[in-house]
């Protein structure tokens, strides 16, 4: 039988790495602020999050949004989360350097540092990766950092339209460095794209919205969110279930 696809959720809260655990996901991503890509977590979201799940917690490190080629000061500051995700018992740290000498290459020497500060926690290079400007240069790049896995989409928006890069990746890095599709995973994508790819590890966010109490008449510019129909996104566990579901019997049909 074949071994089952390792899950990867990315989650914002508490509440949604304790859903995505009762799911099945085999691994948390953990950051703040998913609405604008994720940045940092804070100690608090760190802490709790390990106390109340039991499978791993990779600790998201960016500072902050946008683009990923940072200052001497904001290097500093992934220096610091590290050291502080490490504290707080987490098992690895998810990370992504640009170099801002060089155009659309990976920050070997500083991203080096990063995980050489890190261990013994296991280290994943994000989606930075993906707007790098030769994906093949770039995944040899990463591994000679020490990196122990690259997320990515095969260079562009969703895995889907990235497959075919995607599996030449995979391809390439012959076990050298473990290869997670990112990028609109569903439980009604997923078989196409473990046969297309050849990958056994995926990563989701599978982000379902949740209506937000109404506010009394006059009150609604209390919340920011009002103009947008006043809802948050939580992971619930029916969803991640029924994708890992559909990915183990797409392994177990053989594809």
């Amino acid at each position: 039988m074949a071994a089952p696809v390792l899950l990867e959720v990315c989650v914002d809260s508490v509440e949604s790495a304790i859903a995505s655990e009762q799911g099945g996901a085999q691994r948390i991503e953990l950051c703040s602020n998913l609405a604008e890509g994720g940045v940092t977590p804070s100690a608090g979201m760190i802490a709790m999050t390990r106390k109340r799940i039991a499978v791993a917690v990779h600790v998201l490190i960016r500072p902050r949004a946008g683009d990923f080629r940072y200052s001497a000061d904001e290097f500093e500051v992934m220096k610091r989360d590290i050291l502080l995700a490490k504290q707080l018992g987490a098992h690895g740290v998810v990370l992504g350097l640009l170099d801002a000498e060089a155009e659309l290459k990976v920050d070997i020497s500083r991203t080096r540092e990063l995980v050489t500060l890190a261990r013994p926690m296991t280290v994943t290079f994000h989606r930075a990766f993906d707007a790098t400007s030769d994906l093949q240069v770039a995944l040899e790049d990463v591994i000679s950092t020490g990196t122990d896995r690259i997320l990515t989409s095969g260079g562009a928006p969703t895995v889907e339209q990235g497959a075919d890069a995607l599996a030449r990746l995979q391809q390439t890095a012959r076990g050298r460095i473990g290869i997670i599709a990112a990028g609109s995973i569903r439980e009604h994508n997923v078989r196409s794209i473990l046969k297309k790819t050849g990958v056994r590890e995926i990563h989701a966010a599978l982000q379902t919205p949740i209506p937000l109490p109404a506010l009394p008449l006059g009150r609604a510019n209390l919340l920011e969110s009002s103009a947008a129909g006043s809802q948050r996104h939580i992971v619930v566990r029916e969803t991640v279930a029924a994708l890992l579901a559909a990915a183990n019997a797409a392994l177990q049909r053989g594809i």
